[in-house]
Formats: structure tokens, sequence, C-alpha cells
């Protein structure tokens, strides 16, 4: 679901910007907080873009369906109607 190289680069990027007095603890830094993200990112209600995708497709055809019932439920109401007349 989340990619871990994208939090390797989220991580890094935080720990570039440490100062460079700091900058000695800033492998364990960027460990902690790869860990931080990945915990917070975990809670997260989220799905992978894969995932996403195909939902989208599912809901696309589930519309085409619904409009294709709705004009046919339409045509025999009109049929029923017109034998009542």
């Amino acid at each position: 679901m989340l990619d871990p190289k994208k939090l390797e680069e989220i991580a890094k990027q935080i720990s570039d910007a440490v100062p460079p007095g700091v900058r000695s603890m800033a492998e364990s830094a960027e460990t902690r907080i790869k860990q931080v993200l990945q915990t917070q990112l975990g809670k997260l209600d989220l799905v992978s873009r894969e995932e996403f995708d195909i939902q989208s497709q599912v809901l696309i055809r589930t519309r085409e369906k619904l409009e294709a019932m709705e004009s046919r439920l339409a045509a025999l109401e009109a049929e029923k109607s017109a034998k009542l007349k």
C-alpha cells in the first residue's frame, strides 16, 4: 500500500534538513523518522493507486449498467402505459 521507497525519500529529505551540528545523529534520526512515518501513514485509511483505479473502473461499469436499466425501465413503463390506453 505505502511505497517504502517514497518513505525513504521523505525521511532522507527530513534528515538532510537537520543542522550540521546534529548531522552525526542523522542516521538514527532517519531511521526513527521512517518508523514514525510508517506508523502514522499506516493509521490512515489509504488504498493503493492500483486499487483506486480498479474501483474507478467498477464504478464506471456500474453507472453504465444503471443507465441501461433506467432506460429499459422507462421503455417498459411507456409500453405498459400505451397498452392501458
